[in-house]
C-alpha cells in the first residue's frame, strides 16, 4: 500500500506522505503530517510529480518491472547488434512500449522483448517484421504485431 513506501519527495525538496481517508480517496499531508488547508493549497500542487525511493517499493515478480528499472537498459538483438538505450516507457493502456534514444518504439511483449537480463542492464530486442493497425484511428484500434 502506498503507505508503506513512506516519504515522498518533489522536484523542489518538498516531502509528503499519503495516506487513504477512504476507498479511492488519499489526503495528501506536508513533512509535518498535516492535511492541505484548502482548496487552494491543493490547486497549486496540480501536476506536481512525487517521487518514492526505488528501495522503498516492493519487489517485483521475475516478468515484472518497474518503469525505472528498463530505463536505461541497452536493447540488443539476437545478434548481439546494439540498437540503443530505453529512454522512455510508454503505456497508454493499450500495452505498454519501450521508446529508445533513435525514437524507435519496441513494443514491450513477449514476442518483442523475450529476454531481459537486469543485472546486466540489457533486453533482448526481436523486431516485429510488420505492426498492423486495425481500426479507426480515432476509436477503438487493435494492433498485431
Amino acid at each position: 500500500m502506498v503507505e508503506d513506501i513512506g516519504a515522498l519527495h518533489d522536484e523542489y525538496g518538498g516531502q509528503w506522505h499519503v495516506r487513504w481517508k477512504a476507498p479511492g480517496i488519499a489526503a495528501l499531508l506536508d513533512a509535518d503530517g498535516q492535511a492541505l488547508p484548502d482548496r487552494n493549497a491543493a490547486e497549486k500542487l496540480v501536476n506536481r510529480r512525487l517521487y518514492a525511493v526505488r528501495e522503498a517499493l516492493p519487489e517485483t515478480d521475475d516478468e515484472e518491472f518497474y518503469h525505472v528499472d528498463l530505463l536505461g537498459m541497452e536493447a540488443v538483438l539476437s545478434s548481439g547488434e546494439g540498437l540503443g538505450v530505453v529512454t522512455k516507457v510508454h503505456d497508454y493502456g493499450a500495452g505498454t512500449s519501450l521508446e529508445l534514444e533513435s525514437g524507435q518504439i519496441i513494443p514491450f511483449t513477449l514476442a518483442c522483448v523475450p529476454e531481459i537480463d537486469r543485472k546486466a542492464n540489457r533486453l533482448v530486442v526481436e523486431l516485429p517484421e510488420m505492426v498492423e493497425v486495425e481500426g479507426d484511428l480515432s476509436g477503438d484500434v487493435k494492433i498485431r504485431s
